[in-house]
């Protein structure tokens, strides 16, 4: 997560994001985020996956960047920022939970083998027994590069349903990463809707169970196929500052 406010965003190429992602070269991580002024909001959100090319929307970074905004002072405990797919909303909870506003999804489309949605980025969402025994590297992998899902690919997200109603526990091979990352917003957002549209019933709120933690995903019912008023919330925590000197 940089401030970017200050910087020459056209520095961060390819290859320094990557190099930065890099977990044995660089810092370590799956994707890197800049922080930006906006004349029309209070920042704006540029996402790249760790392979250095700039991603779809992320949900987790969303939550991520609206709790460093209020770090730097930016916001208080409101925002209104700009992402590569349109406005979002985010607040910061009691407790320190950041909660996000997502953009509507419509067009659901039902598979032979699961669903497909876009949540600000396409994911494929398939429901499975035996969740944590999954090779979830080798089988993602397989489908994301899948034809039928175009020339960019598609994320993929493996869901099982919890012991009680609103429960369900996700794992999701993340395109861009190239790998399973330990929880995925948009992803785990893709499944908490796909499982309400396959049980057909009324519940719109979900307790989603990550690699990483837990997420809460919460929306409103419009019509079939259509949700609005969208919200991820969970935790994003200060792990540490540092600097770090690049060859440009």
């Amino acid at each position: 997560m940089i401030d970017g406010r200050a910087l020459d965003s056209s520095l961060f190429n390819t290859r320094l994001i990557s190099g930065l992602c890099d977990r044995r070269f660089g810092i370590g991580a799956d994707g890197l985020i800049i922080l930006e002024k906006s004349n029309t909001s209070d920042f704006i959100m540029h996402y790249f996956n760790s392979d250095g090319k700039e991603g779809s929307m992320c949900g987790n970074g969303g939550r991520c960047i609206a709790a460093f905004a209020t770090d730097l002072g930016i916001i208080g405990k409101q925002a209104v920022f700009e992402g590569i797919d349109g406005m979002h909303e985010a607040s910061i909870l009691p407790g320190g939970e950041v909660r996000l506003k997502l953009a509507d999804v419509s067009g659901i489309e039902k598979l032979e083998d699961g669903f497909l949605l876009d949540t600000g980025s396409p994911h494929f969402v398939r429901f499975v027994k035996e969740l944590d025994h999954m090779d979830v590297e080798r089988e993602g992998m397989r489908i994301r590069h899948e034809p039928r899902f175009g020339k960019g690919g598609v994320n993929v997200n493996f869901v099982e349903p919890g012991t009680s109603p609103g429960v369900i526990k996700v794992r999701t091979f993340e395109r861009g990463v190239e790998g399973e990352t330990w929880s995925c917003g948009t992803g785990v957002t893709a499944a908490a809707i796909s499982s309400c549209f396959d049980s057909g019933d009324d519940n719109q709120s979900y307790q989603v169970h990550t690699r990483g933690g837990k997420l809460e995903v919460s929306f409103r019912i419009l019509q079939e196929k259509k949700f609005t008023e969208i919200h991820l919330t969970g935790p994003a925590s200060h792990v540490y500052d540092g600097t770090i000197d690049v060859a440009v």
